[in-house]
């Protein structure tokens, strides 16, 4: 079956093959269709079937050529002919950290290599010894980094959820040990993308020597492959690879922007300091040798003639065009959200974790918390919290933080259906289970049920299944939840859900681990996806569904 995600695989697939061929100009432009392609929120077959293939960035007449023939038949034939012409282990070395397009063709071509097996063979056979371009740290890093891409570990993109920890820990120790003036982490994982490829850090500090030092240091670095003046790369126990860079201050909002991206985003602010006589880049926006901008993100915008753009909006997306015309819309900001709408307690609760939950929800400044007291896994099965855990629950409420009952059914079941317990919930949250079957809602469910969950990547399976859930949801009269993991929405589906007039709901994290990832990184996906605090559920000041009728 066709998908967006297979076809911009493909496209990615076209770059890497061409790029190892040797071609200059043409692997960047299916890079950025392919980059294209994974931010589209509908079908490519509902674009092209408007005949708008050509307004997605990227596309031309070469490329739609092919996104056509890929929609008929699920293949490119441009593809198929590369892949013959070059072994699948060349272009597997392109995956390789520190090995680009050039050192794998010179591999191939110069010596025969055709894989990562090979070219680790040939290290230990010394083959490289004496190769002009090669000298003794430069074969190490090869070495070093082979080996960890034949472990596994840094060839794969890592979901944000699971970099969000390491990151902060990362953090932490630079501006404990090192002490750093300022450390912020750029990249896609600033832009809150849902998978990062490595991270990168920047700091400003008068010891570079210092913070180095500090950094290979830390528990999480498996070893340094690089060390110069301004910059240091590690590579992570778990395989991934980090580049730490000092910036002075003077240069720090530039370095910002530069190394946070998105490329196309970059491409399209250096265009337009070109058409002002300037130059942008990492150290500032200069004119001539003159620095006129650099301290901050919010400068350089400005002597571009730019109001200051997100990070999670940077994705050449029109939000250079939109920041041309004035301020951009203020996105929804941890600040704004004044609840959570579906909290689990865990399994073992008892009224001490009751305590725990809503002294975490008051520290927080928190208005709400809709708990769950009868649940359903994927199987179906339901189970509910004790009463008397309900009943410390409801008493331990106050003024200052309310609480309220939430219960969770599966779609093709009537919420009023007996549950087993006593005392039914007051207000429902609709989530997947495997006898889901048509996403049909009891008649008299809506007003009742205020929240569709759990709907993550695994339920949806293609766009198509993302709008059958989302339908489901607007005849409820119900959100949707986004946040990490995969069960809950990422931040393509999310902006889809809301360009088609749902709201959604954060998860704050709340009662979890101070570095647990689910609120911080579910508030960037909803940034990313657009979301303003008028379009999120719990950024109501007042429990939202308080008006709705109860069952």
């Amino acid at each position: 079956m066709v998908s967006n995600p297979k076809a911009a695989e493909i496209f990615r697939g076209i770059a890497d093959l061409l790029d190892v061929m040797g071609e200059r100009f043409k692997p960047e432009a299916y890079r950025r269709a392919a980059r294209s392609i994974d931010s589209l929120t509908e079908d490519l077959a509902a674009v092209a079937g408007r005949g708008d293939l050509r307004s997605i960035p990227g596309v031309g007449d070469a490329i739609e050529e092919k996104l056509r023939e890929y929609l008929a038949s699920g293949r490119v034939d441009y593809y198929d002919r590369l892949q013959k012409d070059v072994p699948a282990g060349v272009a597997e070395m392109l995956r390789i950290p520190g090995l680009g397009p050039k050192t794998a063709r010179r591999f191939w071509v110069e010596l025969g290599i055709e894989g990562p097996a090979e070219l680790l063979t040939a290290l230990d056979a010394g083959r490289l010894v004496g190769v002009k371009g090669f000298g003794e740290k430069k074969i190490a890093q090869i070495r070093s980094a082979v080996e960890a891409h034949r472990a596994g570990g840094s060839s794969a993109r890592l979901p944000i959820a699971e970099a969000y920890p390491i990151a902060l820990a990362l953090v932490r120790g630079l501006r404990e040990g090192a002490g750093a003036e300022r450390v912020e982490v750029a990249g896609s994982f600033r832009r809150g993308r849902e998978t990062v490829g490595d991270l990168d850090l920047l700091v400003t500090t008068e010891e570079a020597e210092r913070a180095f030092d500090v950094f290979s240091a830390l528990p999480q670095v498996k070893e340094v492959r690089l060390r110069g003046g301004t910059k240091e790369t590690v590579l992570l126990q778990n395989g991934l690879q980090v580049d730490l860079r000092v910036v002075e201050p003077a240069a720090f909002g530039a370095a910002l922007v530069y190394f946070t991206g998105s490329k196309d985003h970059n491409v399209q602010i250096r265009s337009l300091a070109k058409d002002l006589g300037l130059r942008v880049n990492e150290y500032g926006v200069l004119r001539g040798e003159e620095r006129v901008a650099g301290r901050t993100e919010e400068d350089v915008y400005q002597a571009l003639g730019l109001a200051w753009v997100p990070p999670e909006l940077r994705e050449a997306r029109g939000e250079v065009e939109a920041a041309a015309r004035g301020p951009l819309p203020t996105l929804v900001g941890a600040d704004d959200l004044r609840g959570d709408l579906h909290v689990h307690l865990p399994s073992n609760a008892d009224p001490d974790s009751v305590d725990r939950l809503l002294a975490a929800g008051r520290e927080r400044g928190l208005a709400y918390l809709g708990v769950v007291v009868v649940t359903v896994d994927r199987d179906g099965v339901r189970s509910a919290l004790p009463d008397s855990l309900r009943t410390h629950l409801r008493n331990a409420s106050g003024p200052q933080l309310r609480t309220f009952e939430v219960g969770e059914f599966g779609p093709a079941e009537d919420p009023s259906s007996p549950t087993g317990d006593r005392r039914p919930p007051e207000w429902w949250v609709a989530r997947p289970t495997k006898r889901s079957g048509p996403l049909q809602p009891p008649s008299d469910a809506r007003g009742r049920v205020f929240l569709v969950a759990h709907r993550g990547l695994r339920d949806l399976g293609d766009v198509r299944g993302v709008a059958a859930w989302n339908d489901f949801a607007r005849k409820l009269g119900a959100a949707v939840e986004v946040g990490p993991g995969e069960d809950r929405l990422d931040s393509t589906w999310a902006r889809q859900a809301r360009e088609s007039g749902l709201r959604i709901s954060l998860p704050t994290g709340v009662g979890e681990s101070p570095d647990s990832p689910t609120g911080p990184i579910a508030l960037r996906f909803a940034r990313r996806a657009g979301a303003l605090p008028s379009e999120v559920l719990n950024a109501e000041p007042q429990p939202p569904i308080s008006g709705a009728a109860k069952p």
